[in-house]
């Protein structure tokens, strides 16, 4: 079996922000020869996936400037240092939608970009809402949304829903339905 490891031989940083850090690595490939890699270093973030008890999913309305229009996403926001993901979602949570919950489930882990990314998101789910306070960040501006699996499923088609975690989480609901449906039946 191939070794596919590549081995770092240089690495330079040339950002570090907020948000992310970038570094440009020299690295050795399996076959002798030498490239680059341009690495984008994030702390990792979390994403809830939370329905309410009129079975609608939360969902916030935000502006991505890397894409240059608005989106419906899950919350999610980034972990801070030292910080749990789990508790890291129950914030997250609270401040972009003003609900709360005591009960979160983890339902799994990916890599978002892991051809030139280090982010790893995490992914909870909960139906326990109450409300809480709306507190977003002073530069983060969102509007609660809630919409049924059919919308969501509609809106993915017309691209309002149009990134990875929130196409997930909708797969994920209408996975969930299904099954509970044999169960049922």
């Amino acid at each position: 079996m191939m070794n596919f490891n590549e081995k770092t031989l240089h690495k330079e940083s040339i950002y570090e922000g907020r948000i992310v850090d970038v570094s440009v690595h020299d690295v050795e490939l399996p076959n002798g020869k030498t490239s680059k890699r341009e690495i984008i270093n994030h702390p990792g973030a979390v994403a809830i996936i939370a329905v309410t008890s009129e079975n609608k999913i939360v969902m916030v309305r935000q502006f991505r400037k890397a894409l240059e229009k608005e989106l419906l996403e899950i919350p999610a926001g980034k972990l801070e240092e030292n910080e749990e993901p789990e508790n890291s979602a129950a914030r997250e949570l609270e401040e972009e939608t003003g609900y709360k919950t005591n009960q979160l489930t983890k339902v799994t882990s990916f890599y978002t970009s892991p051809g030139f990314a280090d982010e790893i998101i995490h992914v909870y789910e909960t139906d326990q809402l109450f409300e809480g306070v709306t507190y977003t960040d002073e530069d983060e501006f969102v509007e609660l949304v809630e919409v049924t699996l059919d919308e969501a499923e509609s809106l993915i088609k017309e691209e309002k829903i149009h990134d990875a975690k929130t196409i997930f989480a909708v797969h994920h609901i209408k996975q969930q339905r299904a099954q509970a449906n044999l169960k049922n039946d």
